[in-house]
């Protein structure tokens, strides 16, 4: 099977996967995974082999950037102390851990123990969006699960090149000499990411037409993950940096109609993308099982001593500093916030890439030690963790009772219908005083705002939309009123993102519908 063939058979595949999963309300990541398997299986079906370049450079940056887009900055805020303790503290333990567990239950010599430590110590950004998007999480644990595994990138990335140094060059790593790649990695990937997102926001300012602009969006991640890694930079840092930063301008770069056909092409690579992704990490287990484990089942216990001392030492500290904090807080401890942080931790395409990437030689050209067995435990503990854990994330949520109650959500998303139509119409009460529009206009537009209120609050239907010039040059301004309404609520905190998001794409929509 040639790599086009591959593709083209993921994408099919996914399609039908992503049918069923909707309808047994299973995330599609982990049921692509299994299918992968299964193919993987079948007598007959070709190896298949995943290029570093492939997953690193053309699959992860746009991922990457509609996972940071996602990420509202008000939660991100929010969380910014917890997160920054687990992406450094959280990898740190986690690499130290899968070190001691792999020279123990492994034939790994201690140096390439240190490269699977480093390679799985950090959550996947690809993979945990991918799996907590259907998930009716509170904002501040979606935001924290979030934020985590795309800003642990720099921590992971650090201790996998040092771990590559002592494996690779056999040679020792000073202190100041790992500080200083940190401090490149981590300030090179902020830096780039902030330039990129500032050239971004300039350029897509001055562009009004629609294929530029998408053309300019899709290009973005890829322009900071390059630029990033030739300097010496997290590429991945860069990419998560400019999201953020454009995802909070979102509503001041474009016009509605740009950003509702730049969403639905994204929409449409991200399904895409993710489809062959997981994908091939489920086709290619198999190969690597015949290559390197040659029928036994050694390598399935290992992988699973790995897995689970991963998620022990993921339970172990996210419980400790819940309790500290929750006791700190209130003086009460419980365990639904913590045990669904800590299950959600799983692995995906970042250390799927860091593993194809190792050298198959040393410098001094003799053969890299049980680097095919480093790939094999790397993608069957990816696989793990998108399969058990991705099949019972969601009940753990329900059983934890954390999940947001979808009649309070209803109720969100009516009272902020209500209070930006009630803003429309208070807008249209001062132009009246004031004389500043057509008074049949003004009235026209009172009797439709009207009628939407009515409707909102259950007492009508909608007014059939007048044209006109001057009616769809007031729409506009009212829509923009309520657009100005809608970002107060919640920036004062009285809806969630998701109701953001929802009631935005709604006011894109009247907007699109009023241009020429």
């Amino acid at each position: 099977m040639r790599g086009v063939e591959t593709v083209l058979f993921l994408v099919v595949v996914a399609t039908v996967v992503a049918t069923f999963a909707r309808r047994l309300r299973v995330p599609a990541p982990s049921l692509l995974v299994v299918v992968g398997v299964v193919v993987g299986l079948v007598p007959g079906v070709p190896a298949v082999q995943v290029t570093p370049e492939v997953i690193s450079l053309v699959v992860l940056p746009p991922l990457l950037f509609a996972a940071g887009e996602e990420l509202p900055w008000r939660d991100l805020r929010a969380v910014a102390r917890p997160v920054a303790v687990l992406s450094v503290g959280l990898v740190l333990l986690s690499a130290a851990a899968v070190i001691g567990i792999a020279v123990a239950v492994t034939p790994l010599p201690v140096g390439m123990a240190f490269v699977l430590g480093a390679v799985l110590a950090s959550t996947d950004p690809v993979a945990v969006t991918a799996l907590a998007r259907r998930l009716a999480l509170p904002p501040r644990v979606q935001a924290l699960i979030q934020a985590e595994s795309l800003f642990n990138d720099a921590t992971s990335l650090l201790l996998f090149r040092v771990a590559l140094f002592l494996a690779v060059a056999g040679g020792a790593a000073s202190w100041g000499r790992t500080l200083g790649e940190f401090g490149v990695l981590a300030g090179g990937g902020v830096a780039v990411g902030v330039l990129t997102a500032l050239g971004a926001f300039v350029i897509r300012r001055r562009t009004e037409d629609p294929v530029l602009e998408t053309v300019i969006s899709l290009v973005t991640p890829y322009a900071g993950y390059v630029v990033a890694e030739s300097v010496g930079g997290s590429g991945v840092t860069a990419v998560v940096v400019a999201s953020v930063i454009l995802g909070t301008q979102a509503e001041r770069l474009t016009t509605a109609r740009i950003r509702l056909q730049v969403g639905a092409v994204y929409q449409t690579v991200v399904f895409l993308l993710e489809s062959v992704v997981f994908g091939l990490i489920g086709l290619q287990l198999p190969a690597l099982v015949r290559r390197v484990a040659g029928g036994g089942a050694w390598w399935l216990l290992q992988a699973l001593a790995i897995a689970a001392t991963l998620v022990l030492a993921r339970l172990l500290l996210v419980f400790v500093l819940s309790a500290v904090r929750q006791r700190r807080v209130d003086g009460r401890v419980s365990w639904q916030v913590p045990a669904v942080v800590s299950w959600a931790g799983a692995r995906g395409v970042v250390p799927l890439a860091a593993a194809l990437s190792l050298p198959v030689a040393t410098l001094d050209g003799s053969e890299l030690p049980a680097r095919d067995l480093v790939l094999l435990l790397t993608t069957a503990v990816i696989v793990l963790t998108l399969v058990v854990q991705g099949f019972t994330l969601a009940p753990l949520v329900r059983r934890a009772g954390i999940a947001l109650d979808p009649a309070d959500l209803r109720t969100e998303y009516g009272t902020a219908r209500r209070k930006l139509a009630e803003a429309g119409l208070s807008h249209l009460d001062h132009l009246a005083e004031t004389e500043s529009a057509a008074p049949f206009v003004v009235d026209q537009l009172r009797a439709s705002w009207q009628a939407r209120l009515d409707r909102i609050r259950g007492d009508g239907e909608d007014d059939d939309l007048a044209r006109g010039i001057d009616y769809r040059a007031l729409r506009r301004e009212l829509i923009a009123i309520e657009a100005a309404e809608l970002a107060r609520l919640f920036e004062a905190g009285e809806i969630t993102d998701g109701t953001r998001r929802r009631i935005q794409r709604l006011l894109d929509l009247e907007h699109a519908g009023l241009e020429d």
